[in-house]
Order: structure tokens, then C-alpha cells, then sequence
């Protein structure tokens, strides 16, 4: 693992470099290319008009079928029916027609009243009577029109004239009403015959004589005309808009043009051809659509990890851990996708996807873990597009992303990070519900066993991306350094060996170490920063004082103090050796570097007070700084906190009755110490932040010397219990 480990950090050293970094996202980019070239390369299609087709062929894309569509437009127009207008002025013509002749024949009855005659008789210029039919017929054809007296028999104006002028208002009266109720009605060309039939009828009923009714009838059917015409622009509007109603057909993205072993006719060829398939020209649009999708994917990851992430961070070991965890994911995933084309079948659904944001989410952090996962879950619609027409599938793409999501919230909640088995079982559920969620959408038809088949690889999928993770962790945390919370919680057992050489050789210094483990867990949680590393380089802090336990203060059983036979140089040596001792040892044993710089930074720079004002009193020329801890100064958060931690609980321990208020005037007294002292120098712990740590500490100390009962002594108890 040392050999590995220098391997990865030459590449991060050649990381600084910004032409390494490029060259590394170009490396990235052309391994995701070759992985996906195939999947975006078209497919070529051997078929001949009226032969078997040799595959079933479905469209990759959803084109419109012209030939179809002008087929349908042409069936809808021709069901459209003509539009005939109902002319509704020719019924008030051809009444206003018979009332005018009947008013017509009424004034000449008049004009030729022979009683009119007599009481014009002894006038000058007396004129002739009228006397004949024929020539009252001839003044009232002088009062028609030309054409109404071609159209109307001489026998019609004879009866006319020969009437009275009652009969006459019959007549018309009961002409204009027949004829007004035949013309309100619909007469086309076919059917004028009927409704003069009809106009008939109803003038069947006049009571007078017959040469009148005759005349009537005439004159009705005469009136009785088509009033229902072709209105052309009517009907070429009503076909327009059929037209325009017409859905345009389409062959759909995935529809089946051909089954397998179906005979490939002249409208099978034709959709084929539509579809694409019978091109024989080649197209380099796919391969610079994959390109383009790389560039600006890979694009914006270096823009990520070149302006989000500083260098605090340790950028270059980020970028070095994504990369393989990318190019570990990409090959399994290519892997899953030729097996399960191979076998043609389903098997895409067992990718352990969530392996990338579970190994991401625990060795890095949240936002590159969901960052991993959409990187992972665009490229999976590409390279699982085997059974999918065109070349994106975006279901599994939802599958990858939706379980990756998935990981990484159960490993967000307490306690989780230690049981990635037990979350592999819970993204196995999850996993199986998404996949029934996207088949029942879908309304895909399936039988019991394909149910049984899907369910079985969720599970595997939820359940290999654990075990993988479980798997991998050992290597990146050996090969990268890495202090990973599975790594944290490991060395917290408390059978690890150095653990129990506290317990065993310094129970004292054990019992000090958990309750600053306690109070600095709470304080770290307290202002967002790792509580879990802050528990155990508690527990590990003190471990140089397993060399000489008996020089320290909490490992003395009613034992004679030996600093009190020493002198303070000496005792000095002794007190500070053990925060260098415990470096040494905790490197020994290959812990963490965070763990070995808790051991050497939880005093920093302080002074060691007793000893130094001990010798003070012995020799006034004696120098501050040889009393002070070597340092280094505490670097991280964490250190600090429990730098606190450790002076807090120690100095509370030997109060004799601990208050609240003397807690908090000692912890302030403690963290303002430090301040003036520069304990926080070279760490970025901020004001706000050492408040927050006051008040965490305070009430965690409260929880722990807070008042108890005082029981009566044990003889007055004993009394009291005999009465």
C-alpha cells in the first residue's frame, strides 16, 4: 500500500500543474468517448422490398409520415358534404308575386263594375263599358310583367276576371298562406315537384267554385320554385377546416415498423425509408453529438474543481479520488450493458450505481457525491440504450440517478456512515419501487417471473453497491490517506489495542480521555464541523502518557506525587514528552495524520504554568518559552475544540463544588486565555464559532456536575429505616 500511495501522490503532485489537470479531464473525456462511441454508432439494416425482414425494426425517432397524412386529408374532405343555402327572400317574392296578381285582377274587376257605369252616367266624355272577358283579361295582363304572363295560362286570368271580388280575397288569401308554408321550407332541385304537390293539397280545402281553385292551384304551383342552392365557398371552407383538423400521422419513436420474419411491402419500405434505414449515407452527427455532450459535461467539472474548490480543500486529492471512482463506475457500467445485450435481457437494472455516490459521499462530500451521480446517470442513458429505439434511455439514466440520490440521504442520517450494508438493504427497497414505479408507467405488460426477475436485480443492484463500497474503501482510504468515517468508527472499538493499553496501564488518563471525547464531539457537532473525528482523537490524544502514567495527576491512586521529589526542568521534560510520545507512537501503529495531529496540537504553544512559576521562585533568569509546549499550533477546528475540551475538563474536575456560573466564568477564562495567548492562530475558528463552543461546553458540563441529593450518613439512615 506505501508503494501505491507514493504513486498517487507523485500524480497529485503533478496535479499543481495546470496542464496536468487538463490533460487529466482530457483522458477522462476520451475513455468515456471509446465507452460510448458504440452506443451512439448507427445501426445498419439489411432489408429488401417484398423479402422477410431478417429483424424486428423500430423507429428511432419520431418522423410524420406525409404520405399518409394527404391520404387521410384527402378521405376526411371527401366525407365532407356539400353546403346548400336556403334562399329565404324567394318565399316573400313569390308571395309578394300572387298577391300582386290577385290585387291586379281585383282592380280590374272594379274598373269594369257595370254599376260603376251607371253613376257616371250625364258625365262628359262618358267612355264605353267593358263589357267581354277577353278584354279584361287583356287590361289585366297590361298590368304584369312580360315573363309572369308567359308563365301563367290565359284560363288563370280568364277565371280571374270572371270571379267576384270576395272570391278573389279568398283565393289569395289562402294562395299566399299555402305558398308561404311550402317556400319556408327546404326545396331543392329534386324535390320542387313534391312541394308543388304539396301546395296543391293544402288549396284543397277553398271553398269556392271550381275555375277559381283551378286558377289558384295554377298560380300556386307556378309559385313554387327551388329555394335550396350549392354554396361553393361554404363548402370549401367546411373541407379546409376537416383538413385542418387532421392530425399529421407519425411513426413514433419506438414504434415497430416490421416484426421479425414479416414481409417488408411497398408501405413497410416506405416508413423504413421515412425512419432513415434505407440511407446509405453515413452520419457523423451522433459521434459530434457525444462529443459536444463530453465537452460541456467534462467542461464544467473543470470548472468546478478549478474555481469552487480551494486549496484548502485538498482539491488535487478530490480531483484524483473522482477520477477513479468515474473510471471504475464507467467500466462497470459498460460491463453490466454488454452482458445484458449479450443475453438480451434486463439485466441493466442490476448496475450498483449508487457504489459512485456512496464511495464519493464517505471519502469526499455531498456535493460531489450528487454531482458523481448526474454525471453517471446522463452517461447511463447512452451506454444503456440497447432495447431502447435511438440512443438515449431515460429511464435507467432515473434509475442511476434516483438510487445515487437515494445512497447518499440514507448515509446522511445519524449512525448510517458505520452501516453501509444495512443502507445497501434499504436502497434495494427503494431501488425495487422505482423500477415497479417506472414498469407501471410505462403500462408495461409483464409476466410473474419477469416481476420476480426485475425485483431480483434492484436488490442486487442496493446490495452490490454496499458490498463494492465496503470493498473499495480499504484502498482509496490506504491509498489516498484518506480518514473516512468507516475508519473513524473503527478505531473507536474499544478493544483496539491502544485503547485498552490506556484503559489498562492509565485508567485515569482513559476515563479523562472519554469525557473530553464527549464534550468535544458535542462542541464540533455544535458549530458543523466533524464531531465523530474530534470523539476519537480524544480518545487517542493522551496516549503518550501510557510511557510514564504515574507522572500525571488523574493516574495517581492516593499515591505520593513524584514531581513533588523532582525538579521543574524535569518534571517539564516529563509533561510535555507525552504530547511528542503520543505522535510517535500513533505514527507507528499507521494511524491517521489527523488523529497523529491531535495528539501533538492539542496543547500547542501553552505554557506550562505550575512548573514554570515553580521554577520562577527558584531562578529569576529562567525563560518562558522553555516552559511551553513545542506545538505545532493547533491547524484544524477539531484541534482546537478539544485543546479546550482537554483544559476545560481538567480544570472543572478539581473544582470542589462546581457551579454553573463557575463553570462558565472558567471556560470563558480558559477560551480568552487562549485568544491572548494565540493558541488560534494558524486555525480558521472564527469569534462566532468560539461562542457557540462556550455555550456547548457549558451545558455539557452542567449535564455532568450538576447537583445531586445529599443522603444522610449511613447511621442516621440506618436509624431511620428502624423507625
Amino acid at each position: 500500500m506505501n508503494r501505491i500511495q507514493k504513486f498517487f501522490t507523485k500524480i497529485k503532485g503533478l496535479l499543481v500543474h495546470r496542464f496536468f489537470q487538463v490533460l487529466l479531464f482530457l483522458i477522462l473525456g476520451l475513455f468515456a468517448y471509446g465507452l460510448m462511441f458504440s452506443n451512439v454508432k448507427p445501426e445498419k439494416i439489411q432489408v429488401e422490398l417484398f423479402k422477410p425482414a431478417e429483424q424486428t425494426i423500430r423507429s428511432t425517432k419520431t418522423v410524420e409520415d406525409t404520405y399518409k397524412t394527404e391520404q387521410e386529408k384527402e378521405e376526411i374532405s371527401k366525407q365532407v358534404a356539400d353546403v346548400y343555402t336556403l334562399k329565404k327572400e324567394y318565399a316573400k317574392n313569390k308571395v309578394d308575386l300572387i298577391s300582386s296578381i290577385f290585387d291586379s285582377a281585383i282592380e280590374v274587376n272594379k274598373e269594369t263594375d257595370p254599376e260603376r257605369d251607371k253613376k257616371e252616367e250625364g258625365k262628359e266624355d262618358k267612355k264605353e263599358p267593358i263589357k267581354t272577358d277577353a278584354q279584361k283579361v287583356s287590361i289585366l295582363k297590361e298590368k304584369l310583367t312580360d315573363e309572369v304572363n308567359r308563365n301563367i295560362e290565359d284560363s288563370v286570368f280568364l277565371a280571374l276576371v270572371q270571379a267576384d271580388e270576395d272570391e278573389l280575397e279568398i283565393a289569395k288569401d289562402s294562395t299566399i298562406t299555402a305558398v308561404n308554408n311550402v317556400m319556408s321550407s327546404r326545396i331543392a332541385a329534386s324535390d320542387v315537384e313534391n312541394a308543388k304537390k304539396k301546395v296543391v293539397e293544402e288549396l284543397g280545402y277553398m271553398s269556392i267554385n271550381s275555375d277559381m281553385k283551378k286558377a289558384s292551384n295554377s298560380l300556386a304551383r307556378t309559385a313554387i320554385i327551388q329555394n335550396v342552392f350549392f354554396d361553393k365557398d361554404k363548402t370549401e371552407e367546411q373541407r379546409r377546416k376537416a383538413i385542418e383538423s387532421v392530425e399529421p400521422i407519425r411513426i413514433l419513436q419506438g414504434q415497430i415498423i416490421v416484426e421479425e420474419n414479416q414481409l417488408v411491402d411497398r408501405d413497410v419500405y416506405r416508413q423504413l425509408e421515412l425512419a432513415g434505414f434505407l440511407s446509405t449515407e453515413s452520419t457523423i452527427y451522433p459521434y459530434i453529438g457525444l462529443l459536444l455532450f463530453i465537452l460541456l459535461t467534462f467542461g464544467a467539472f473543470y470548472y468546478f474543481f478549478s474555481f469552487s474548490i480551494s486549496k484548502r480543500d485538498n482539491k488535487y486529492n478530490q480531483l484524483l479520488i473522482f477520477s477513479l471512482v468515474f473510471i471504475l463506475s464507467m467500466a462497470t457500467m459498460k460491463t453490466v450493458s454488454v452482458l445484458a445485450d449479450l443475453k438480451n435481457s434486463n439485466l441493466e437494472y442490476i448496475f450498483p450505481g449508487a457504489m459512485a455516490a456512496m464511495l464519493i459521499k464517505i471519502l469526499l462530500n455531498d456535493k460531489l457525491a450528487v454531482a458523481m451521480i448526474i454525471l453517471l446517470g446522463s452517461y447511463g442513458t447512452i451506454i444503456f440504450n440497447g432495447d431502447t429505439p435511438g440512443n438515449l434511455d431515460f429511464s435507467m439514466g432515473l434509475y442511476i440517478i434516483f438510487g445515487g440520490l437515494a445512497a447518499i440521504i440514507i448515509l446522511s442520517r445519524p449512525n448510517f456512515k458505520s452501516k453501509v450494508l444495512i443502507a445497501g438493504l434499504l436502497m434495494s427497497l427503494i431501488n425495487m419501487a422505482f423500477v415497479f414505479s417506472l414498469i407501471f408507467i410505462m403500462d408495461g405488460h409483464y409476466t410473474k417471473m419477469e416481476y420476480l426477475y426485475h425485483a431480483a436485480a434492484a436488490i442486487g443492484s442496493g446490495v452490490g453497491s454496499a458490498v463494492l463500497t465496503m470493498g473499495l474503501l480499504p484502498f482509496f482510504e490506504a491509498g489516498f490517506g484518506i480518514l473516512s468515517s468507516m475508519k473513524l468508527i473503527e478505531l473507536s472499538n474499544p478493544n483496539h489495542p491502544l485503547l485498552r493499553k490506556i484503559l489498562i496501564e492509565a485508567p485515569g488518563t482513559y476515563h479523562h480521555s472519554v469525557m473530553v471525547a464527549n464534550l468535544a464531539e458535542s462542541a464540533c457537532e455544535a458549530i458543523g464541523s466533524n464531531g465523530l473525528l474530534a470523539r476519537v482523537g480524544s480518545y487517542y490524544h493522551d496516549i503518550g502518557k501510557t510511557k510514564r502514567p504515574h507522572f500525571f495527576i488523574e493516574n495517581q491512586m492516593n499515591e505520593e506525587n513524584p514531581h513533588d521529589r523532582l525538579q521543574p526542568e524535569t518534571s517539564r521534560d516529563i509533561i510535555i514528552a507525552h504530547a511528542v510520545d503520543g505522535g510517535e507512537m500513533l505514527r507507528s501503529h499507521k494511524f491517521p495524520k489527523e488523529i497523529v495531529d491531535i495528539a501533538e496540537q492539542h496543547h500547542g504553544t501553552t505554557l506550562l504554568k505550575f512548573f514554570y512559576h515553580k521554577a520562577k521562585k527558584q531562578d529569576d533568569t529562567t525563560v518562558e518559552a522553555c516552559y511551553r509546549y513545542p506545538g505545532p499550533r493547533a491547524k484544524m477546528k477539531e484541534v482546537a475544540v478539544i485543546g479546550i475540551a482537554d483544559s476545560v475538563e481538567a480544570a472543572v474536575r478539581s473544582m470542589q463544588h462546581p457551579t454553573p456560573e463557575k463553570i462558565e466564568e472558567l471556560v470563558s477564562f480558559i477560551i480568552q486565555d487562549r485568544i491572548q495567548d494565540g493558541q488560534f492562530d494558524e486555525c480558521d475558528i472564527t469569534m462566532r464559532e468560539l461562542s457557540i463552543v462556550k455555550h456547548s461546553l457549558c451545558e455539557s458540563l452542567n449535564g455532568i456536575f450538576h447537583s445531586r441529593i445529599e443522603y444522610p450518613e449511613p447511621d442516621k439512615l440506618g436509624q431511620k429505616v428502624k423507625e
